[in-house]
Parts: C-alpha cells; structure tokens; sequence
C-alpha cells in the first residue's frame, strides 16, 4: 500500500516537473514540488522498512 502511494506521488511529481519542461505551465512552485518529492521519498522509506519488519517476523517465526 506504501509503494504504490509512494509511486502515484512521484508520478504527480514527474507529471509537474514534465510540464514545467515542455508546456511551461508547472502546477506546484519549488517549495510544492520538494514538498511532494519529501512525501514520496518518505512513503517509499516506510514501504521498505515495513517490508524488511515482515521478512524479519516471518524469518523469526
């Protein structure tokens, strides 16, 4: 659930960054767009440690 939240708030990111490079007309300004990068990079980080917490449960059982 945490991966795929971390992926669709990347991809908000990369469709912000796409459209301040080609159409000129970005959404978010800097501090929204390191905003989002933070949620993403931050959801991604969680999905990982819990990934890591169930190995270790399922290894320690």
């Amino acid at each position: 659930m945490f991966l795929l939240a971390s992926a669709a708030v990347f991809a908000l990111f990369f469709t912000n960054v796409a459209l301040g490079a080609f159409a000129d007309s970005a959404i978010l300004g800097d501090v929204g767009e390191m905003l989002v990068l933070f949620l993403a990079s931050l959801l991604f980080v969680v999905a990982i440690l819990k990934k890591e917490a169930d190995r270790k449960n399922k290894n320690d059982s």
